[in-house]
């Protein structure tokens, strides 16, 4: 990978608060579907469901849920990607793990190992997400302020999705950034043993 897109990626990404009135069109949405899920997860489980809120007024379903710092976020964003985990993905196991779909097996037997691992994997499949929308031109921002239970039930009613959290995507409008704050030096944040 070149400067350029480590520079895209890493270096120069950043969380936007708002967005240029730009859409984002639906092939837009799937080319990143599509990139985001080749990223590994254990045994292939793929809990990752995403609700793509484009409409105003699938957007206005989630506002009572926001806190009050991520309402105009939200409102200018062209899509609030609603991301959650399947707890239940062990259901998949003929379709995602076919040479061993008794692996699965584990996950089925206890409740408390599918949620872990679903909200585990569900968390590092956002991760993709974002890291796929940057490499394809979009501006990620990211957000936990909401009211978890009202978001799942407004649009996970029957339980076995859960939110992880929301990420507003478009194309950022640059003068809503604000500045880079510190980040950890590698002594402070590892360790080699």
């Amino acid at each position: 990978m070149d400067e350029k897109a480590l520079n895209l990626l890493f270096r120069e990404a950043r969380s936007h608060n708002g967005f240029l009135e730009k859409p984002v069109d639906t092939a837009m949405l799937m080319a990143l579907y599509e990139l985001l899920k080749m990223g590994p997860t254990s045994a292939n489980c793929s809990p990752l469901r995403i609700i793509f809120l484009r409409t105003q007024e699938a957007k206005a379903r989630l506002l009572p849920a926001l806190s009050p710092g991520n309402v105009d976020k939200a409102l200018s964003a062209p899509v609030v990607a609603v991301l959650a985990h399947d707890i239940h993905f062990y259901r998949r196991a003929a379709q995602l793990f076919p040479h061993r779909p008794e692996m699965y097996d584990s996950f089925a037997a206890d409740a408390q190992l599918a949620e872990t691992t679903a909200f585990r994997n569900g968390t590092l499949q956002g991760a993709y997400l974002m890291m796929a929308a940057r490499s394809l031109g979009l501006d990620c921002g990211p957000m936990s302020g909401f009211d978890e239970a009202m978001v799942n039930q407004l649009f996970f009613p029957h339980g076995d999705v859960r939110v992880n959290f929301l990420c507003n995507l478009g194309y950022g409008d640059a003068s809503k950034v604000f500045s880079r704050l510190p980040r950890l030096a590698f002594s402070d944040a590892c360790s080699i043993q």
